[in-house]
């Protein structure tokens, strides 16, 4: 009896054991492609993706991934609209994104570290440095176990996840496959590598999207108008101002100092103090200067426009704020009339 109970608990051991490798192979199978897909459209390395994955849900077993088809832990925050759940995390009862398909979840994932300026910083890493994501990630905090990165290179290199950084979309099964040989007796994965013999690899890959338009939809639509907001941010070029030559950029799109200080290497609370900003908000038009303002304007004088303020002038005639309201008699926030003269070198004549 004895015997026979030991036999029975080594099956049920070596079978625990044989799952608990398997889960994570079985996971990379099945995901490596939307990570890959995800990297060719927003730039993050499939094999972060890849890796956040497999940690979040552990090997897709979670029950925020069973239940919510949540992969990444992503909760609510204040601009989500579709369903919901509760479950505990860092506090009980959390309230955490449900997805109709992982597909979305991994989606979601990129528009998450896309959009967030937290997140900003790591897309000016090179693409293939997985260890300067993973820590990267970590300061942003995206996490807030203190080996959140650490675990991350090691699941990386445990299943040498860096090789999907390298692959295209059209030829991920084929990488999967290479590296598990076995799965070519996997009808089911076979069935998934057949239709991509048919595309050739000059042909974009459409994706079609498993679940009906919502506000998850209008948020892709979004993300489109970000990237090609993106695109025209990244071609701002550095000016010369009048005032002395001074460094200067006019903003093409409506964006935040975080990305203008990413941009040019300087930080944002230099350009902050330089620009007399209230708020890390830039819209279109906007000067932003990339050094301190002169003290003193390059003209005596200006005739207020209808509807500027004193920040407007200053921004116009790269004028330091202060030295602009002392040079004019004015108390801070108190705005000129449409047609004031302002001084702009001078101080101006008591009355």
């Amino acid at each position: 009896m004895k015997r026979l109970f030991l036999l029975i608990s080594l099956l049920v051991l070596s079978k625990f054991s044989a799952q608990t490798w398997a889960t994570e192979d079985q996971y990379i199978q099945k995901f490596a492609q939307y990570a890959v897909e995800e990297m060719e459209k927003y730039k993050i390395p499939a094999s972060i993706t890849l890796a956040q994955g497999l940690l979040e849900t552990g090997g897709g077993q979670s029950r925020l991934a069973q239940e919510g088809k949540n992969h990444f832990g992503i909760k609510c925050k204040e601009d989500w609209t579709g369903r919901t759940m509760k479950h505990t995390d860092d506090a009980p009862n959390e309230c955490f994104r449900v997805y109709d398909d992982p597909k979305q979840s991994y989606e979601d994932h990129s528009i998450f570290l896309a959009t967030r300026k937290y997140y900003t910083k790591l897309f000016d890493l090179d693409m293939k440095d997985y260890k300067a994501w993973a820590h990267g990630l970590k300061k942003a905090g995206y996490a807030t176990n203190p080996r959140y990165a650490s675990i991350l290179i090691g699941k990386i290199e445990r299943y040498k996840l860096y090789e999907f950084d390298d692959v295209k979309s059209t030829e991920v099964l084929y990488a999967v496959l290479k590296k598990y040989p076995d799965l070519k007796n996997d009808q089911t994965f076979m069935a998934r590598l057949e239709p991509s013999k048919k595309i050739k690899k000059t042909e974009p890959v459409t994706i079609k999207v498993p679940y009906k338009p919502s506000s998850y939809a209008q948020q892709q639509k979004r993300v489109e108008r970000i990237k090609t907001k993106t695109e025209i941010l990244n071609s701002i070029l550095i000016k010369s101002h009048p005032n002395g030559g001074l460094k200067y950029v006019v903003i093409p799109e409506d964006t935040n100092i975080q990305f203008i200080a990413n941009k040019f290497k300087i930080s944002d609370s230099k350009l902050t103090k330089w620009n007399d900003l209230q708020s890390d908000i830039l819209k279109k038009d906007d000067i932003v200067f990339l050094e301190s303002k002169n003290s003193d304007g390059n003209t005596p004088t200006y005739k207020a426009d209808f509807g500027e303020d004193m920040h407007d002038i200053a921004q116009k005639f790269g004028v330091k704020l202060n030295k602009l309201y002392a040079k004019n008699r004015m108390e801070e926030g108190q705005k000129p009339a449409a047609g004031q003269l302002i001084y702009l070198i001078d101080k101006k004549p008591r009355n």
